[in-house]
């Protein structure tokens, strides 16, 4: 893979390149030390997802999402909104995994040709190109 590579980044991943870098892997980390040059992507329902945890009680990320999507947009982390064509990607995956979020991160992934930085068992075992 060529020295601009981007990467699709989980949720779980999202959470902790910006607030708990101690529970990446190793190589994840290694990856992430790159995004600044590389890029990134992510699908814009992880935030949904955030944001669902945060309004549960349980997640607390020190700020309201809106301030965290704010501080992202300063980053080298596109957020891909998820359109028709996102959601109709996911529904053509032969995969059993009825998260929403997972499949519609795995669409994009798969849409644009990308590794995903995951902890997630379920999308290693099912995406091919997984960097953890």
């Amino acid at each position: 893979m060529a020295g601009n590579m981007m990467y699709v980044l989980d949720t779980c991943v999202l959470l902790w390149w910006t607030l708990d870098p101690e529970n990446l892997s190793p190589l994840a980390a290694k990856h992430c030390k790159n995004i600044d040059t590389q890029g990134a992507c992510i699908a814009s329902v992880s935030l949904w997802e955030i944001g669902v945890k945060i309004q549960k009680g349980k997640l607390n990320i020190g700020m309201p999402i809106r301030s965290f999507v704010k501080l992202l947009s300063q980053v080298n982390i596109e957020q891909v909104p998820v359109d028709t064509d996102l959601w109709l990607e996911s529904l053509d995956l032969d995969w059993e995994h009825r998260d929403p979020a997972d499949r519609l991160i795995v669409a994009l992934a798969k849409q644009r040709d990308l590794p995903i930085l995951t902890a997630d068992n379920l999308i290693r075992e099912y995406y091919p190109s997984v960097i953890w």
